[in-house]
């Protein structure tokens, strides 16, 4: 093999590795938290067995302000944007990433929505909820990864009417209109409590421990 036809077949195998590299990259770029399987009932309730138990913080200093949320995710969208997106079907969007057009079906009550407008983020565990079981004593940086986690669970597209009944209570004092979506409610509450090491109390425990009994085995 000559000087030539070395140097040619070293640059075709360096092609080759370059688009393995490249394809392999893009798999894993694929990959998300949310494409992982749900976790069971029993691993769900060995995570709640896992939190810690206590009694609610105060609210003293607590501001939505100190959550800095629905933050830019490029390309003119905000978190909020993005969530309808990922959410919705047929979504459509204006120059400004706003949704204009779209189907969403709000789990909480199974109401299925044609209007973005009538469409919240609800965030799983609401964010004076956080600051009452640990994020009083985080960072403005953490609460903002909090309030803006498109990774898992937290944030959720329902209907504003529902979101806004919710507030900020816990399970202990709400819970979805749909029994049918508690499996995966306190499924949910849970992996965020645990994610992000936040306390809970006893009634919010005992709500959460009755409401995985509705897991199908």
């Amino acid at each position: 093999m000559d000087r030539k036809q070395a140097t040619a077949l070293t640059s075709l195998v360096i092609v080759i590795v370059l688009a393995a590299l490249a394809w392999y990259l893009d798999r894993a770029g694929t990959d998300s938290p949310t494409s992982a399987p749900p976790p069971s009932a029993g691993d769900s309730a060995a995570q709640l067995a896992g939190l810690v138990i206590g009694p609610e913080g105060k609210m003293a200093g607590y501001s939505r302000d100190r959550f800095p949320h629905w933050s830019g995710q490029g390309n003119s969208c905000d978190t909020r944007e993005v969530v309808l997106q990922k959410q919705g079907s047929n979504v459509k969007n204006d120059k400004d990433c706003k949704a204009v057009e779209g189907t969403w079906v709000s789990p909480y009550e199974g109401l299925t929505i044609t209007s973005a407008g009538e469409m919240d983020i609800d965030h799983t565990v609401p964010l004076a909820e956080a600051w009452r079981s640990g994020a009083a004593a985080w960072t403005d940086d953490q609460r903002k990864a909090f309030a803006n986690d498109l990774g898992g669970v937290q944030l959720i597209a329902t209907s504003a009417k529902t979101n806004r009944s919710k507030g900020d209570q816990d399970p202990a004092k709400w819970k979805p209109p749909a029994q049918g979506y508690w499996c995966k409610y306190s499924k949910d509450w849970i992996a965020v409590k645990s994610t992000y090491k936040l306390t809970i109390d006893q009634a919010e425990h005992d709500a959460l421990a009755s409401m995985l009994t509705s897991c199908a085995p």
